[in-house]
């Protein structure tokens, strides 16, 4: 366990450098070869990835909640989550997180914060109808472990770089399709430009394979975390039958914030490819996983 939490900060450190010299790197590339700006444009690209690295520390599980359509809930509303979340939070030695609810009739749950002080635990209506106390207390203690061993803070971080290469990627590959004019002349020599070229294309899936490796090992890893909490591999294992049998897709969900889930929220493809690349591991695994336990 506590091997894990010092993993989680170590990768944590490694991503934002890796990402944070990406950002500046394109951010150079773009300035270089349009605005004859290369050296300030790396003085830009490091101010905005500080810039909004504070902003995604601070405000990142925020952003979220609101792009998730989640909304926080007092425990006179819905006193059995409340119940179950208290009782977890003892067992794992957690500050006892906040309780959000998404009104969407989709089976998933998920875990934000930048640290334990900062928990918070979301759900689906759906999982509150469906599933029985014992299914409740195995996803909870999923998500739980989830903040106990700072993955929320890992994959916090994950959503937020990876958000922004992506977009810097975007904005530097549509500027050598419709901006070919504004090129600096000066600047911009044929090896810059197949660097930028390559940079714009590779970047995404970059971030998509780191996304997607960190994302499905902390899910194998957060459902064995959970049978140590609730001593029930059967309640966690029930509760993912349940989740991998509902077939609705949760609205409020995209590709950003999709790998936070306990399950694939969009559920839309079931291809070799989309497979190979989803950012969760497939439920069966999980369950058979669990059954070894």
């Amino acid at each position: 366990m506590y091997e894990q939490i010092a993993e989680n900060k170590r990768n944590t450190i490694l991503l934002v450098l890796g990402f944070s010299f990406l950002v500046i790197i394109l951010s150079w590339v773009l300035g270089k070869i349009f605005l004859s700006i290369g050296e300030i444009g790396l003085v830009l690209g490091a101010i905005f990835i500080i810039f909004y690295g504070i902003i995604a520390y601070f405000f990142g599980a925020n952003i979220v909640l609101a792009i998730s359509g989640a909304r926080e809930v007092q425990k006179n509303e819905n006193p059995y989550l409340f119940n179950v979340i208290e009782g977890l939070a003892i067992a794992a030695g957690v500050p006892k997180p906040k309780a959000y609810i998404i009104n969407d009739t989709a089976l998933n749950a998920f875990a934000t914060g930048r640290d334990p002080e900062h928990g918070v635990i979301v759900v689906t209506s759906g999982i509150l109808q469906l599933l029985n106390r014992q299914e409740l207390e195995g996803v909870i203690a999923h998500e739980m472990s989830h903040i106990k061993n700072l993955d929320i803070r890992l994959m916090m971080i994950v959503t937020v770089l990876v958000g922004v290469s992506v977009l810097l990627s975007d904005i530097l590959l549509r500027s050598f399709l419709w901006g070919g004019n504004n090129r600096s002349k000066g600047s911009g020599s044929m090896p810059l430009i197949v660097l930028g070229i390559a940079l714009a294309i590779l970047t995404p899936i970059i971030a998509m394979i780191i996304r997607m490796a960190i994302s499905r090992e902390r899910e194998y890893l957060a459902d064995a975390s959970a049978t140590q909490l609730t001593r029930n591999p059967e309640g966690l294992m029930s509760a993912l039958k349940k989740i991998s049998g509902d077939k609705e897709i949760l609205e409020a969900a995209n590709k950003a914030t999709a790998h936070l889930y306990i399950s694939n929220p969009l559920k839309n493809r079931a291809g070799f490819m989309d497979g190979m690349f989803s950012t969760h591991p497939p439920i069966e695994k999980r369950i058979e996983r669990l059954s070894k336990m």
